[in-house]
């Protein structure tokens, strides 16, 4: 390649890492753990955890112990078993026996086929669902015993209609180390999250107004509703064809004109995701391309980013022992040190192992091989299975 191209090729990466930097450093200041308990809380207001379960076996009981250990004075405990063919049910029902007055096991209906799986499950939990709160959690997360005294807590402070949580995500495996950061590391260098919550004071309103869900995100593992905003927006029936729920409800709160805000979890709740390189691959590939709007050129031009800026980078240094070019070492360098001083600082934030700052490029190429796979399936028409659906 031309170095003259080359030389360009990195500037522009230093440029946006540089600009990524800053978002991220605001971030670290502005995206904030749910607030602790004060004495001025909403324990008169009922919170009703709502929880789909398919094929959980080996989650669902560590999720219960922790739900039903709750400090709060006033919820209730939905969980909807969507017709799993493990043994989720007898689980519930074991768990039923010993909490017949706060817990309630409801059995899914037939999935219609113009839904998707989890918004379904999700909307039948509304409907036995009673508290002024409705909170969704996964079946694979787990909260501490101030969880819902802190989203109560929220509400109140924030004058919030939504809320969502990050959890903190535990990793077990080289594979899980390697990729599930680079999902934080995506949207914490990307979206000031702070303007989920309100307009950047630099736009018109009349500008944002137009454009207000657009600074939309959620992450589907944790996010609860008042019951008025859920009901407003027409709850999951609203996303029903949508894979990943979560954004779009949140995209449906800013439309509205109501209030949403992130919080992280690492002090209230947390989730293993996955447990395996095969499971990690199917679990993203059902909704990464969803993730980009189902653009193909916004898909493919993310890709091409990302090659530009976080693989060139190390190409060009490995580089230079064949051909020394001061101003393409340097922008190598500095490229590298900036992409590790932003997971070093998302490694330390999160609480997981900083060794893993170092497999960056290979977390990348491992998403620039979903994102082909993906591709594959979107020209072939190919669906993805999970827990036994196509998606």
């Amino acid at each position: 390649m031309d170095i003259s191209i080359l030389f360009w090729l990195l500037s522009a990466a230093l440029l946006y890492l540089f600009i990524t930097s800053m978002i991220l450093i605001r971030n670290r200041i502005e995206l904030t753990e749910l607030p602790h308990d004060t004495a001025e809380n909403f324990k008169s207001k009922k919170i009703s955890v709502c929880i789909p379960a398919r094929n959980e076996e080996f989650n669902i009981g560590s999720l219960l112990k922790t739900v039903l250990d709750q400090n709060y004075d006033n919820f209730d405990v939905h969980v909807l078993d969507d017709r799993s063919t493990d043994r989720t049910p007898e689980i519930l029902q074991e768990f039923r026996a010993a909490h017949p007055d706060q817990l309630f096991i409801h059995t899914g209906k037939e999935k219609p086929d113009d839904w998707f799986g989890k918004p379904w499950a999700c909307q039948q939990l509304s409907y036995f669902a009673t508290g002024d709160f409705l909170l969704f959690v996964d079946a694979d997360t787990i909260l501490q015993p101030e969880a819902l005294n802190r989203i109560s807590n929220s509400f109140r402070i924030y004058d919030l209609d939504m809320l969502t949580i990050w959890p903190r995500q535990i990793l077990g495996t080289f594979w899980e180390k390697t990729v599930i950061p680079l999902i934080y590391f995506a949207l914490l260098t990307v979206l000031p999250t702070i303007y989920v919550y309100r307009k950047p004071r630099w736009m018109p309103a009349a500008v944002y107004n137009r454009i207000r869900d657009r600074f939309a995100a959620a992450n589907g593992q944790s996010v609860a509703f008042t019951r008025d905003a859920y009901e407003r927006i027409d709850g999951h029936k609203s996303v029903k064809q949508q894979v990943v729920e979560d954004v779009e409800l949140a995209k449906n709160i800013k439309k509205e004109g109501l209030t949403l805000r992130m919080f992280t979890g690492m002090s209230t709740i947390s989730c293993r995701m996955y447990r395996s390189e095969e499971e990690m691959f199917e679990g993203l590939r059902k909704n990464f391309l969803a993730g980009f709007g189902n653009s193909m050129s916004l898909f493919v031009s993310a890709a091409l980013l990302h090659l530009v800026v976080f693989i060139l980078p190390f190409i060009t240094l490995g580089w230079q022992f064949v051909n020394y070019n001061p101003p393409v070492l340097f922008l190598s360098v500095a490229s590298i040190s900036i992409i590790l001083l932003q997971r070093l600082t998302i490694s330390t934030w999160f609480s997981w192992n900083p060794l893993y700052v170092f497999t960056h490029p290979v977390g990348v190429l491992w998403f620039q091989r979903l994102g082909v796979v993906k591709i594959i399936d979107k020209l072939t028409g190919r669906s993805a299975l999970w827990k036994g659906r196509k998606v």
